[in-house]
Order: C-alpha cells, then sequence, then structure tokens
C-alpha cells in the first residue's frame, strides 16, 4: 500500500509543477509597432512561446506606428511597447516620462522606392514623398535618405502622412506620391508597379546610428517592474537569437504575421536584419543624441534640458551580460 501511495505521489507531482509553472506566469500587456522583419523578434518570442518560459503571459497587440504606440504608453493601456529612438525622444521632449531598455537594431534600415519615372534626386523636387506618421521612424528615415540625396525636406520635397508599408505601396500606384521610404525587401511588394528603390540607408559609407527597435516603457514602470522587465529582455533576446540562426522557420513566422507569401522579399528582408539585430541589445548614445537634438529643434525647446540618460536605461541589458545570460544562449 505504502508503494502504491508513493505512485501515486509520483504522478501528481508533474501535476503540481505544471500548475505552480502556470500560476507563476505574470500577465503583461505590450505592443509591438510593425510586422516587417525588423520587429519579427517581438513576435517570435510569442510564436515560440518564450515569454511564457521566461515566467510571462503575454497579451501581444499590434498597434501601428510608433507615435502610437507612445500615445498607448503614456495612457497607461500597454506597459512596455517597441518605439524608435526619434518617438522617443519627441515624447521625452514633449514631456513624456519613457525610458529605452535596450535596443535591438541600431540603424536605420530603409530605402526610398520611387516611381520608375524617376531616375535622379532633383526629379523628387516638387513632389510629394509618403511616410506613415510625422515623428516615426519612417519619418525620420525619409528625411536622412533625402538629406543624403542633396535635398531640403519640406521644402525641396513634400513629406505627407499616408500610412505602413502597404498603405505607402498604395499611394505610389495610385500617384499620390512618387516615393516613400521602406524597410528591406518592399520594393518586391511592388510587382506589377513601375518602381525601384532610388537609394538605401546600406548605400552610406557609415551605419546612420539610430535606437530603432527599443522596448520602451514609463520610467515608473521600469523602476518597480526592474524584475518582469528584464524577463520580458530575456525573451527577446532568445527571439532574437532564433531569427539569426534558424533561417527557414524564422522566413515562415514573418511571413505569417506579415501575411506575405512573396520569396524575394521574405528572404531580401531577413538577410538584411539578420547582420543588423545586436548580440547584446545596447542602445546607441550617439543615435539618441542626433534625435535629441532634432526633437528640441522640432519642438523649438533649445533650452530644455534633455540628456541621454534621461532616455535610456538599458542596465538590465549590462546585468543579463554580465551574469552569462546572453552568452548561453548564443553558445
Amino acid at each position: 500500500m505504502k508503494k502504491f501511495h508513493n505512485l501515486i505521489g509520483f504522478a501528481i507531482l508533474p501535476l503540481c509543477f505544471a500548475r505552480a509553472e502556470s500560476v507563476a506566469q505574470e500577465r503583461l500587456k505590450i505592443s509591438y509597432s510593425s510586422v516587417d522583419a525588423p520587429n519579427a523578434n517581438w513576435y517570435i518570442a510569442e510564436d515560440r512561446r518564450f515569454y511564457q518560459k521566461y515566467g510571462l503571459d503575454v497579451d501581444l497587440v499590434f498597434i501601428p506606428t510608433s507615435t502610437t504606440n507612445v500615445a498607448t504608453l503614456v495612457a497607461g493601456s500597454v506597459k512596455v511597447g517597441n518605439i524608435s529612438g526619434g518617438s522617443i525622444a519627441n515624447a521625452v521632449v514633449g514631456g513624456a516620462n519613457l525610458v529605452a531598455a535596450g535596443c535591438f537594431i541600431n540603424t536605420l534600415p530603409y530605402e526610398l522606392i520611387v516611381h520608375e519615372s524617376i531616375r535622379t534626386a532633383q526629379q523628387l523636387k516638387g513632389k510629394s514623398v509618403g511616410i506613415s506618421r510625422i515623428g516615426s521612424s519612417s519619418d525620420v528615415a525619409a528625411r536622412v535618405l533625402l538629406k543624403a540625396l542633396g535635398l531640403e525636406p519640406d521644402k525641396d520635397v513634400a513629406i505627407l502622412q499616408v500610412g505602413g508599408s502597404g498603405e505607402r505601396a498604395a499611394a505610389l500606384a495610385s500617384g499620390k506620391i512618387v516615393a516613400f521610404p521602406s524597410p528591406p525587401g518592399t520594393v518586391h511588394l511592388t510587382k506589377g508597379m513601375a518602381s525601384r528603390t532610388l537609394i538605401t540607408t546600406a548605400d552610406f559609407p557609415k551605419r546612420y546610428p539610430f535606437p530603432y527597435v527599443c522596448p520602451t516603457t514609463p520610467k515608473s514602470y521600469l523602476s518597480s517592474n526592474r524584475d518582469t522587465v528584464k524577463r520580458l529582455l530575456m525573451a527577446l533576446i532568445e527571439a532574437t537569437y532564433f531569427f539569426k540562426t534558424r533561417k527557414e522557420e524564422s522566413k515562415k513566422i514573418f511571413a505569417k504575421y506579415s501575411r506575405q507569401s512573396n520569396e524575394a522579399y521574405l528572404e531580401s528582408a531577413y538577410q538584411t536584419i539578420a547582420k543588423l539585430f545586436e548580440r547584446v541589445p545596447l542602445a546607441t548614445r550617439e543615435g539618441m543624441e542626433v534625435q535629441i537634438n532634432d526633437a528640441l529643434a522640432l519642438m523649438r525647446k533649445p533650452g530644455t534640458a534633455v540628456k541621454v540618460e534621461d532616455i535610456i536605461d538599458d542596465r538590465l541589458v549590462v546585468e543579463l551580460e554580465k551574469e552569462g545570460f546572453i552568452d548561453r544562449i548564443y553558445k
């Protein structure tokens, strides 16, 4: 009889541990701003259950554009969002208490797609370029790419708010705009349209420093929930490793969330972004400094005291590196 009870006890133990693991899952609502490849680690972590692996019951919501994500974070609807450095800087200069807890891509992986008739930079003068929203990463990219072509944004070329990559492609097809900035590979989705790539940030002699894929949260939340944010970073780091090392599986997940099956697009986007994802996701100070100065100039607050340290707090990433977590993931 005693042996029978022991067998029952051993049979029940796994159920108890499973129940304990279920109870231990902490609920957390987070958001990502795009289905493009640079944001893939956010939904790969969901698809591969990395959030659950690190004790998080995540409600991952898609909220288009960084600027809209900022408003959602400030309102408290989500606790952590995927925000670009330009949007963070604009928000903080505007009075929001947000901070980037890390950054998985620290440059602008963008191309300027133009109508086939546009062969030179000068042919863009007097015409319109489409972006998602003012202050978004696509807005920053448009301005950077136009300046690289020797053009003055807003003066030589109008910048119009159009929407995501799909909406921008449609606006190009309709003639509303003659160009739009977009992450790598999107030109493959414009088949049937008279379009081409005029310039890409990959053409630059040096990577343009820009904190692009940054887990961002209110300072008060980070202060009182450091362990939660740390576990979220662990899940995203493992998802990043998965993307960099499991190409075909990552492309399938990318195709699922982006709802695109164009192989040329998937391959081009994967090849570019896999190289740009950071192994240790620390945010570039140089890039954030540029965004702060741009935000101060845009909002006409040159006397406002905003420092890089006010916007970046990636000490948890430093902790994870010192503890050997990142080395274990990449072993």
